[in-house]
């Protein structure tokens, strides 16, 4: 689909709801033993269907990353199960994007050859890896950064761009090797707001050509609002999901969005949410709107 159509909010594969690609079935996760045991996520039931785009909202130290490590399979849950494609994790083979606050970029690759890393890596494609690195691949590549903007970089190393530029194509290499799921975990953080704000535009367009199903963790609001169709707000540890909420704006959507009293009201009120504990007493947590 063409960043410029307009599609409604909270919809995928054109209009028709599909099953859960990720169901998290009451997970839950518990460091240490004994006295030193503590809760991290209390049981969390949580479905994300293919092609949507839901965000992990809450204060520092609730579960979003947590959340993140186990869909990953980076971290084992305590209790529950999760479920990718109707099967057990782990059953069903699954491709993964994963995108960071620091780009993570190898210093001594340039752009291109970062970008290209996951057909390195990564079956199927690593299988024809040799055969095709200098044409079909080299142009997968190119595509995603001349998308981006980043193709008369391409040849450039990462300390030669700018912070913003790196996320770029560090979002390029998330995604060029068509993943099932993308993991984005605070990767636009570290950058200034203007920057920041482009890349948000950046990110829906990438989102909506591919349609790839993502979750977002973030701690800016506005951010969430702006890129999610969902929002799910969770509690200070230990985690659980307070509220999953429908963003009901339709797509493509613009900067100028984030200045009109809807979008406002809905950031206010996430905050609202966020900075009290469900007995409505205030915490220390802050969150950034």
């Amino acid at each position: 689909m063409s960043a410029a159509a307009a599609i409604a909010p909270n919809t995928v594969n054109d209009g028709v709801t599909m099953p859960p690609l990720v169901q998290l079935d009451g997970v839950g996760v518990t460091y240490g033993r004994g006295e030193k045991e503590t809760e991290a996520l209390q049981p969390t039931n949580l479905k994300v269907a293919a092609g949507d785009f839901v965000a992990l909202v809450g204060p520092s130290g609730c579960g979003k990353s947590t959340i993140l490590k186990l869909v990953a399979e980076l971290l084992r849950p305590s209790a529950g199960r999760i479920l990718f494609a109707g099967r057990e994790l782990g059953a069903n083979p699954a491709r993964v994007g994963m995108a960071f606050q620091s780009s993570t970029l190898l210093p001594w690759k340039t752009i291109r050859a970062n970008v290209m890393l996951p057909l390195k890596i990564v079956q199927p494609f690593r299988a024809d890896y040799r055969a095709k690195r200098n044409g079909e691949y080299r142009e997968r590549v190119d595509e995603l950064l001349e998308h981006v903007g980043l193709i008369d970089f391409a040849d450039s190393y990462p300390w030669q761009l700018s912070g913003g530029m790196q996320q770029r194509a560090n979002l390029c290499r998330a995604l060029v090797h068509e993943p099932d799921l993308l993991l984005l975990d605070e990767p636009f953080g570290a950058l200034d707001q203007f920057t920041r704000e482009e890349l948000w535009s950046t990110m829906q367009d990438l989102w909506m050509e591919k349609r790839s199903t993502v979750l977002l963790v973030t701690h800016d609001l506005r951010e969430a609002a702006y890129l999610a169709s969902r929002i799910c707000v969770m509690s200070p540890r230990p985690g659980r999901i307070l509220e999953d909420r429908t963003v009901p704006f339709a797509r493509p959507r613009h900067l100028d969005l984030t200045f009109e009293p809807a979008f406002t009201e809905l950031v206010q009120d996430l905050r609202a949410k966020i900075v009290r504990t469900p007995t409505g007493r205030i915490t220390r947590e802050k969150a950034d709107v």
